[in-house]
C-alpha cells in the first residue's frame, strides 16, 4: 500500500517534470506505423517505479538482510544502466542510446556481483546441512536438485540477470503491457519468497529453507504496488512510458529474486510472457540471417518481432493484446505456484 500510494502521488509530479524538460518518446520506426502517434509521450517513467519500490523497502524491510541488499542493489544498478540509455536517447538525441556492449557490460557486472556474493556467503544457502550455493531446484520433481559447480554457476547467474532484464525490456512495447504483467508475475514470486523463508512451509513443500529469504516478500510487495500505481498512468492511452529505466530494473529484480530463492528454472513459467517475447525476437533474427544465407533474401517467421507487434499487424487492437497478455500471465502465475505441489 505504501508503494501504491507513493506511485500514485509521485506519478503526476514526475510526468509533469518530464514534460517540462521535454523528455518524450521518439517515434519508433521498428514498430507498427500507429506507434508514431505516441511520439512525444513522456518516457523515463521508470523513475516513478524505482522511487516507489526503494522508499517502502527502506521503511519496512530489514536493511541488514543480505537478500534485501542484493535485490535492491541489482534493481538500482540496472535502473541506472537503463536511465543512462534513456538519457542518451532522449536528452542527448543519440539514436541508439547506450551502445549495446556497454549495456550488456552493466548487466554482466550486476550478475557477477550477485554470483560472487552467493559463492562467498557460507551460511544462508545451506539446507539440511547441504551446501546449495551453486545448486537450484527443478520444478515438477520432488527431490531433484541441479548442481552447477562454482564456475558454471557464475555464468548461469550472469545469463539469468541479462536474459530477464532484456526480456522485460523487449516486452515494454505496448501501453500497460510490461507494468501489468510484471505486477501479476511478482505476486507468485512474493509467495515463493515467503515459502522459502518459512521453516514450516518450506518443509511442508519440500523446498530449501533459506533463512531470511522471507524478507524478500516486502520487496516483492513494494514492486507490485509500484507497478500497479505506475499502470494507472501507463494504461492505454499512456500518459508516460517506463523506458529502459524501469524495464531493465524490473527484469533484473525478477531474475535476482528467482536466483536468491533457488527457483531459476521456474522463471520461464512465472515470466512466460517475457520468455515468449524474447524467443520471438531470437527466432525472427536467427531465421532472417539463416534464410538470407540460404536463399539470398531474409525471410521472417512473424510479421514483426517482438511478438506483441506481430499480433498488432494481425489486426488485434492494442488493448486486446494487453488484456489477453494479462489473462495468460495470471494462468502462468497459477501454474508456477502449482509446480510446488504437482511433483
Amino acid at each position: 500500500m505504501t508503494a501504491l500510494l507513493l506511485s500514485m502521488w509521485s506519478g503526476p509530479k514526475i510526468i509533469a517534470r518530464l514534460k517540462q524538460l521535454q523528455i518524450g518518446e521518439q517515434g519508433k520506426v521498428e514498430a507498427p506505423k500507429q506507434h508514431l502517434a505516441k511520439a512525444g509521450t513522456p518516457t523515463m517513467g521508470g523513475l516513478i517505479i524505482l522511487f516507489s519500490i526503494i522508499v517502502p523497502t527502506v521503511i519496512w524491510a530489514e536493511l541488514g538482510n543480505l537478500f534485501i541488499i542484493l535485490v535492491l542493489s541489482a534493481t538500482i544498478l540496472l535502473g541506472g544502466v537503463g536511465f543512462l540509455d534513456d538519457y542518451l536517447k532522449v536528452v542527448k538525441k543519440k539514436k541508439k542510446g547506450l551502445i549495446g556492449r556497454y549495456k550488456i557490460a552493466g548487466q554482466v557486472t550486476v550478475g557477477l556481483i550477485i554470483a560472487l556474493t552467493i559463492l562467498f556467503e557460507p551460511t544462508l544457502f545451506r539446507y539440511a546441512g547441504v551446501d546449495i550455493r551453486t545448486a537450484t531446484t527443478v520444478p515438477f520433481f520432488k527431490n531433484l536438485v541441479f548442481e552447477f559447480g562454482p564456475y558454471l554457476y557464475v555464468l548461469f547467474v550472469i545469463f539469468v540477470i541479462t536474459a530477464t532484464s532484456n526480456a522485460v525490456n523487449l516486452t515494454d512495447g505496448l501501453d500497460g503491457l510490461s507494468a501489468g504483467t510484471v505486477a501479476i508475475a511478482f505476486i507468485p514470486i512474493a509467495a515463493i519468497a515467503y515459502f522459502s523463508g518459512n521453516l514450516q512451509l518450506s518443509d511442508y513443500l519440500n523446498i530449501p529453507y533459506l533463512r531470511g529469504a522471507g524478507e524478500l516478500t516486502v520487496f516483492c510487495s513494494a514492486l507490485v504496488g509500484a507497478s500497479l500505481g505506475f499502470l494507472w498512468y501507463n494504461a492505454h492511452p499512456a500518459q508516460v512510458f517506463m523506458g529502459d529505466t524501469g524495464s531493465l530494473a524490473l527484469g533484473g529484480a525478477m531474475g535476482t529474486l528467482m536466483i536468491l530463492c533457488k527457483k531459476e528454472f521456474v522463471l520461464p513459467i512465472v515470466g512466460g510472457i517475457f520468455f515468449l517475447e524474447s524467443i520471438s525476437v531470437i527466432l525472427q533474427t536467427g531465421y532472417f540471417k539463416l534464410s538470407r544465407r540460404m536463399y539470398g533474401e531474409g525471410r521472417r517467421i512473424f510479421r514483426m518481432a517482438p511478438l506483441h507487434h506481430h499480433f498488432e499487424l494481425c489486426g488485434w487492437a492494442e488493448s486486446k493484446i494487453v488484456t489477453r497478455a494479462y489473462i495468460a500471465a495470471i494462468i502462468l502465475a497459477i501454474l508456477a505456484l502449482a509446480t510446488f505441489k504437482v511433483r
